[in-house]
C-alpha cells in the first residue's frame, strides 16, 4: 500500500480527498477516519494535496516514520480486510 491517512483525519474525515480522487470507491469514510483502498490507489497523490490537515503520506515508510508507530498503515490494510505483516 503507498498512500496512507494518519491520525491527523480522526474525528475531522472532511471528505475533500474523496472529491479529488479520479477513483470511485478508493477511500472511504470509516467511523473514525477516512481510508485509502491499496487495491484501487493509482498512486495519483491528488488526496495529499488536497487533505486540509496534511493527514495523507505518500508511503507506509513515511507514515510510520511521521507517527512513529505502524498503528496507523495496519488500521488501513485491515480496514479492507488485508493482513498486515509487520507489526
Amino acid at each position: 500500500m503507498s498512500h496512507i491517512i494518519g491520525s491527523k483525519c480522526i474525528g475531522v474525515k472532511d471528505g475533500a480527498c474523496i472529491l479529488v480522487c479520479p477513483i470511485e470507491n478508493c477511500i472511504v469514510e470509516g467511523d473514525e477516519s477516512m481510508y485509502i483502498n491499496p487495491e484501487t490507489c493509482i498512486d495519483c497523490g491528488a488526496c495529499i494535496y488536497e487533505c486540509p490537515v496534511e493527514a495523507i503520506y505518500d508511503s507506509e515508510e513515511e507514515a510510520i516514520k511521521e507517527e512513529g508507530t505502524n498503528k496507523h498503515v495496519k488500521k488501513n490494510y485491515e480496514f479492507f480486510g488485508f493482513n498486515y505483516e509487520n507489526t
